[in-house]
Formats: C-alpha cells, structure tokens, sequence
C-alpha cells in the first residue's frame, strides 16, 4: 500500500475540516484575510551587472517569471483567539504575517486588521549596533511611540525580563544574536497589545528563557489578545491555539480545530 502524500492525503477530511473551520468562526473578526496572494517577478535569466540589466530591459528583452509566495488564502481570526499557522521552510507562513502586519501590500485579495498591532517577526532588527542596549531601549521606545517617561518606567522591568543588567551599557555590536533577540522580545512585550504577531518567537535564547516567553505569551492570551502564532514546534502551537491552518506552497490546504489540522499536516509526513 503507496504512504499518502499532500496531493491525495484525506481530501474528503481536509475539505470536512475547512468547512468546519471557516463556517463556525466567522463572527467577531479582528484578522480578516481574504483571496490573498502575493506574486513576485523575477528575471528569467541572470545578470551579472546592473548595466546589463539595464540595457537588456530598454532593449524589451527581459523577460520574467513568476513567483506566488501565497495563492487565494483566505481566514478569519476572532477576538480573543489564538490562531495557528504550521507547514514547512517556505510555505509562505512568514509572508502571511508580514501582510497581516501590513509590511507587505497583497498581489491580489485583501487583509483587514481591526485593533492596535504588535509583530514580533524579527527580534532587535530596529536596533542600532553602535548604541548601547540602554539607549536602544529608549531608540526602540520611541519607535513604538512611547515618551521618555514613559520609557523610564518600563527600562527596569524590561531589563529584568531580557536578563541583562551586566551588559546593559555595552554596544548592541557586543551581543549574541540570543541576547539581541532577549533584549527585542522585551521591549517589544513590555505592552499590551489587541493583536500579537508572533514568527517563531519560541526559539529566543536558552530553554529557560522560552518558557518565561511562552509565560508572557500565555499572559497576553489570557487577557483576550488576539494572537496569531507562526511555529514548527507542534506542541506550542497545540497548548496555545484554538484554531489553526496549514499552508504548503502558499496554498492552504487546512483550517480548523487545532488537533484535527496538525494531524492532516503530520499524515502528510509519513
């Protein structure tokens, strides 16, 4: 007997669970995506130059291909929910989120965000490296259009949290990637926030230190923020999620309870 594959793997169950997940759960919607797609153009061919690029084009001779990151994915997600999203290396989860969080303008379809957003999607990337954690603290802050004074009550409480008192003067250029990562996860969580975007925001420091995360995490859930969490840690994504979606090549081939969606996603494994 042939091992299912994605192409033939339950259809009949698959198509049972999106209905399922779209039909119950289109209520109190504070992240709306729908028909979205994403299409980047690439030249077919490669240029070793700018110049030739340039004298290729004004010639009409380039020609380009044609990348959908995302194709027609459409979902709702429901104040106060946790929301899922699972597949493999470049199966356009990122790229969903950066569009919820309206760094990327979708292809085709559209995206509505009802609420105040927080995306944590790339840790420490607005800190400057010749800055002192503590006067990026302050740079971050202001940012995320926070006053001084304001800034000043939470530096304590943030430097706590990261766990850096003993290298908070030192430049940003003097860090790990992990204490870089600890230091944006908390100015970024030092509020709360109505909707939370999160991209593998688990893999943050030592095993001590993600389970303060996913503490912080459960926090924010338990007082109604609407969460969508982006993982490849199943059992994150099962503790935490009342729903979830799974994308594969920028289609989503799942949506709807949590258990029923990462077991089409782990038969699709075998």
């Amino acid at each position: 007997m042939s091992l299912p594959t994605v192409s033939d793997i339950t259809q009949e169950t698959l198509a049972q669970t999106n209905q399922r997940g779209d039909d119950n759960h289109r209520g109190d919607g504070v992240i709306i995506v729908e028909n979205a797609g994403v299409c980047y153009r690439a030249p077919s061919e490669r240029f070793i130059t700018f110049k030739d690029y340039a004298i290729n084009w004004l010639q009409g001779k380039v020609r380009h291909r044609e990348f959908w990151a995302l194709r027609d994915v459409s979902l709702t997600v429901n104040r106060g929910e946790t929301f899922g999203v699972i597949g493999h290396n470049g199966a356009g989860k990122s790229t969903l989120l950066k569009l919820v969080a309206k760094v990327l303008k979708p292809t085709s379809g559209r995206v509505i965000v009802r609420g105040n957003i927080a995306p944590l999607l790339e840790f420490g990337a607005g800190f400057h490296p010749e800055l002192s954690g503590r006067e990026n603290i302050f740079l971050n802050g202001a940012l995320l259009g926070f006053g001084r004074k304001e800034m000043e009550e939470k530096f304590s409480r943030i430097v706590d949290f990261a766990e850096l008192w003993d290298f908070i003067d030192a430049p940003i250029r003097t860090y790990s990637s992990g204490m870089s990562a600890r230091l944006g996860f908390a100015v970024a969580t030092d509020v709360q926030p109505n909707v939370l975007l999160i991209d593998e925001v688990l893999s943050v420091g030592d095993e001590a230190f993600q389970r303060k995360c996913f503490t912080r995490l459960q926090e924010f859930r338990d007082r109604g923020a609407t969460i969508l969490l982006v993982s490849h840690n199943m059992p994150t994504i099962e503790e935490m999620c009342h729903r979830a979606a799974w994308l594969h090549h920028g289609q989503m081939l799942a949506l709807g309870e949590t258990a029923e969606v990462i077991q089409a996603y782990r038969q699709s494994q075998t």
